[in-house]
């Protein structure tokens, strides 16, 4: 069965769901977009999703024509239509059709469509044996010019990050701002464990989303997570010496989900094995996605 696409309030056919070549988040990435996961039929984390939606395209003075209810009726529909209780759903937003200059008020109306669809983002086994990653000579956007917290349609910053990453070798990338402390990397945030104190108890750390990072919504249930668990928690200012020293270190997504880093810039990260705190939070992670979010029933 072909995958149907939600499309400005109608759902077609993948091979029928088109936009127009003047729409302006094609010719200049004038949009927003979330990332989200359905498990089990359960959208998880569905509102806060549609939230931070809202919020970038208020920062970008882009009209959403739907309500916050309207996205979330729609965005559960076309997972029934595509009959999937397990998917990876990217709604986007663009200013929609204009001329080619760049003033966003030629643009009359957004575009917005949703795919449901199958993700995978890294292989089964890295999660079990843990990712190798290199820090790219390309800096993450600073705040002042694209500011990260808006998840924008011009991902060219991350992109070729990702490339620099490739063609060393590595499947993720870590990216430093402009004065080289850690930020993120092309897709997730990081995170990283170290014993600290007299009595050696972890502590995990994650740079403060001022430094150039976006506020994932992983990340936020990650910390939340820290706190259930007991686990004590810091944002921090981190370089890479902090990184390599670390007991572990872990990257959180939408679509990652929790991943281990077992080395970086060739450097060992504790044992080189994935770590206990990493298992234990991955272990918290899947149990609250099978009940933090949007129910459905196909």
């Amino acid at each position: 069965m072909e995958l149907m696409i939600y499309l400005d309030g109608q759902w077609v056919p993948k091979s029928e769901a088109k936009i127009s070549v003047f729409d302006h988040g094609l010719l200049y990435g004038d949009g927003v977009f979330e990332g989200i996961r359905a498990y089990k039929g359960l959208v998880f984390k569905l509102k806060e999703h549609i939230t931070r939606l809202s919020e970038s395209a208020h920062t970008l003075m882009l009209e959403i024509p739907m309500t916050a209810k309207e996205i979330e009726t729609a965005i559960v529909e076309t997972l029934r239509r595509n009959k999937l209780l397990d998917a990876y759903i990217r709604i986007v937003v663009t200013r929609g059709p204009g001329d080619l200059g760049l003033d966003p008020a030629k643009c009359k109306k957004a575009t917005v469509f949703i795919i449901t669809d199958k993700i995978v983002l890294y292989p089964e086994s890295l999660y079990k044996k843990g990712l190798d990653i290199i820090t790219v000579p390309t800096v993450r956007n600073l705040p002042e010019a694209v500011n990260p917290s808006i998840k924008s349609l011009n991902y060219l910053n991350n992109i070729l990050a990702k490339i620099e990453a490739k063609n060393s070798g590595c499947m993720e990338a870590l990216m430093l701002n402009h004065q080289g402390y850690v930020a993120e990397c092309t897709g997730d945030n990081v995170f990283m464990v170290r014993a600290e104190g007299a009595e050696g108890k972890p502590l995990l750390l994650t740079p403060p989303t001022y430094l150039g990072a976006l506020k994932g919504i992983t990340r936020d249930a990650i910390i939340e997570l820290s706190r259930e668990l007991a686990i004590s928690f810091e944002e921090r200012i981190l370089t890479r010496h902090d990184l390599y020293n670390g007991d572990e270190v872990f990257l959180t997504g939408t679509a990652a989900e929790i991943i281990p880093v077992v080395k970086i810039d060739g450097r060992k990260i504790g044992p080189g094995v994935p770590g206990p705190v990493t298992a234990r939070l991955r272990k918290a992670f899947n149990a609250l996605t099978a009940r933090d979010g949007v129910r459905y029933r196909l």
